[in-house]
């Protein structure tokens, strides 16, 4: 009896779900902060091209002092064409030019400057770079966009009420000129101009002249209102990535919300302001000769592409135009490398295979649990509203193979998942391969090679119902391994790789290796520096990776700290040959700037310059110092005059090794860096994580 009515109530209970289930429902209410139309077209862009070219293409200049002759400016063969064909056949979807940058040159002759195209030698001063982009764009199907810094480092207005008015007309000028503009991009840089004075930026106005004349043109800043910085100058967003923000009291720039912040967003953010992923194929924004062996390897490019796209953010990849006016052979190879690693890895999508079972249905006729593998981002499944976790599962007729799986959310109802799971059937029984959290446009999952014939999905977590437009799988092809050179302080060079699969062969000579050159067995002795290229072979050689270069200069193997204003017996870390480790003065006590550290080279040397690499240590106040002074000694106790001072140009938000030519050589035994200023407001602390001396 009691039998029998346990089976009636589970009956009657299944029954209650089932007519839940096929209730009529109302239509799906859109949850949170939502993207307008433009916001949603440009988030299905994902992937596009950034151009810094200006001067400090010419003077090897990160930020330019707004002084250089405009007649420095003088490609040879500027061929936008060739830039905009270069951008089709890598599968990007538009560009953005550095139309101005902090030192205020124009790449078109505004009226309102006179440092601009029209002064410079180009094409006898009749030459308009923008003109010629926006022809381009056109012609090869690509959307066009701009970069305007409101920093000008020379206009003579900048610092006064005026200057405001001067940069909108600036804006109106472009944004009037040139056609469609999809988005117009503004750094919240704020330096000092000619007159030393900073600027108060009227941001309501810039913002009132873009959309008077591009009302569908995005904004990015570090706060929109149409897309946001990343945190980062990595290409790099959270794992855990919302596309709200909360605004309110915030401001580009010095005013930002904390760099983790902008990272991954604010779970229900007041505003939707996704996240755009904007890094460099080179070390720097703009062309160095210095820098045409340093393109980002393939699979650096890719690991950036899955922190990025992957990542529900778009990805803005720099590829900063040489001093011919082209995009260099180096960095285009290395774009066509990924658009065919692209294609390869996302050809094939094995879900479409599937027959797709859901845990719930919502009793609608657009939705459908078969739209989750329709291929089509713009149909999609729903769960009733009052469900908020839900289980997909696909089911194969035959086992696959796969190593990605692809989940996008239908974001124009709003961004909903909190947390999910991946699990693949496994000798009788489901195993977990994945625990993530956001998904929002799209979330790419590496995974590891998995066999099987069926996959589920659960939705752990969500903000309202669930509302999810595909689930994809692929099969990825592997990655050549890339070495990695590192010398310790003794002065051995290791050269590893990620994988043991390849062999790695090497010269010290600056020529190319080969697989003829020698095999990397053991470290290496070079104290007192060199060159290293380093390639990985497979099969013998017949598949080469691409080249690593090392210059390494005097290894600190007699060096020794002489004097630490702050925590000495942590200072050996800044001179140790491992960036990993760091010193740092002034952290949680009331010491304020300047700091300094002195260093006991151990013998007299020829010093043309100095290195600095910061502490990436991934929080807005870190230590990492703007502006420094360099001295040099032959005793270690008469300094004189610094032989180097001035900024690290934003290191604040790209913190590399900053390199630093001395005039004109010294010799000396001692060397004392001095760091004047953060590079965060209200950090008293400075750190180093190397400091490194030039002799070479």
């Amino acid at each position: 009896m009691i039998r029998n009515l346990a089976i009636l109530i589970t009956a009657l209970a299944g029954s209650c779900l089932q007519a839940c289930n096929n209730a009529p429902q109302q239509p799906i209410r859109p949850y949170g902060a939502l993207p307008t139309k433009a916001q949603l077209e440009w988030q299905d862009l994902e992937y596009y091209m950034f151009i810094h070219f200006g001067p400090n293409t010419f003077t090897d200049r990160e930020w330019g002092h707004g002084d250089e002759d405009p007649k420095v400016f003088n490609p040879t063969q500027l061929d936008a064409r060739q830039w905009a064909r270069t951008a089709r056949q890598a599968g990007m979807k538009g560009i953005i030019i550095t139309a101005k940058h902090h030192d205020g040159f124009c790449l078109w002759p505004s009226k309102y400057s006179t440092h601009t195209v029209r002064e410079s030698a180009w094409k006898d001063g009749k030459g308009d770079v923008l003109k010629e982009l926006s022809a381009a764009c056109k012609e090869y199907g690509l959307l066009f966009g701009v970069y305007l810094s409101p920093w000008d480092r020379n206009h003579p207005a900048y610092g006064t009420p005026e200057y405001n008015q001067v940069f909108a007309n600036t804006l109106n000028e472009v944004l009037s000129g040139y056609g469609p503009v999809f988005e117009q991009w503004f750094d919240g840089a704020n330096g000092e101009g000619p007159n030393g004075r900073k600027q108060e930026y009227n941001w309501p106005l810039f913002h009132e002249v873009v959309y008077r004349n591009q009302p569908n043109a995005i904004i990015f800043s570090d706060v929109g209102p149409g897309c946001r910085w990343v945190g980062n100058e990595n290409g790099f967003a959270g794992t855990t990535n919302w596309s709200t923000l909360n605004v309110k009291g915030f401001a580009p720039g010095r005013e930002a919300p904390p760099t983790s912040v902008l990272n991954t967003g604010n779970e229900d953010g007041e505003k939707w302001v996704p996240a755009e992923s904007d890094v460099s194929i080179r070390p720097g924004w703009f062309f160095s000769p210095a820098t045409n062996d340093k393109v980002k390897s393939l699979a650096h490019l890719m690991e950036i592409y899955y922190g990025s796209v992957g990542r529900n953010s778009n990805l803005l990849l720099n590829v900063p135009v040489d001093r011919r006016g082209l995009i260099h052979p180096n960095d285009s190879t290395r774009l066509m490398e990924l658009r065919r690693y692209l294609d390869e890895a996302f050809r094939t999508n094995l879900a479409l295979k599937a027959e797709v079972t859901v845990t719930d249905i919502r009793n609608m006729p657009e939705v459908s649990a078969a739209h989750l593998n329709d291929g089509d981002h713009k149909t999609y499944w729903a769960t009733p509203d009052e469900v908020k976790q839900a289980g997909i599962t696909l089911t194969f007729p035959q086992p696959v193979s796969f190593n990605r799986l692809v989940l996008q959310e239908y974001i124009a109802l709003g961004q909903r998942v909190k947390a999910f799971t991946v699990e693949v059937w496994e000798n009788g029984s489901f195993k977990e391969v994945a625990s993530e959290t956001t998904i929002g446009h799209k979330r790419i999952l590496r995974l590891p090679d998995v066999t099987t014939d069926r996959v589920r999905i659960q939705i752990k977590e969500a903000k309202a119902c669930p509302v999810i437009s595909e689930v994809q799988l692929y099969q990825a092809p592997g990655l050549m391994a890339t070495p990695e050179i590192r010398r310790n302080r003794e002065g051995m060079v290791s050269i590893t790789a990620m994988s043991p699969d390849p062999e790695l062969h090497y010269t010290l000579d600056g020529s190319e290796p080969q697989y003829s050159s020698p095999r990397y067995t053991r470290p290496l002795a070079l104290p007192q520096g060199g060159v290293v290229k380093a390639k990985a072979f497979l099969d013998k050689g017949k598949t080469a990776g691409p080249t690593v270069t090392a210059e390494l200069d005097i290894a600190p193997v007699k060096w020794k700290v002489l004097h630490a204003d702050d925590n000495p017996e942590q200072a050996a870390r800044a001179i140790d040959a491992d960036p990993g480790t760091y010193w740092v003065a002034g952290a949680g006590n009331s010491a304020r700037y300047p700091h300094e550290l002195q260093v006991d080279l151990g013998e007299s040397l020829s010093l043309k310059g100095f290195t600095y690499t910061p502490h990436r240590g991934g929080h807005d106040s870190n230590g990492t110092f703007y502006r420094y002074a360099c001295y040099v000694s032959r005793n270690g106790k008469d300094w004189g005059q610094p032989v180097a001072a001035g900024s690290f140009d934003n290191i604040r938000n790209n913190p590399v090794k900053q390199t630093v030519r001395f005039p004109q050589p010294v010799s000396a035994r001692y060397i004392r860096l001095v760091a004047l200023e953060p590079a965060t407001d209200k950090d008293r602390s400075a750190s180093i994580a190397e400091l490194g001396v030039i002799t070479k």
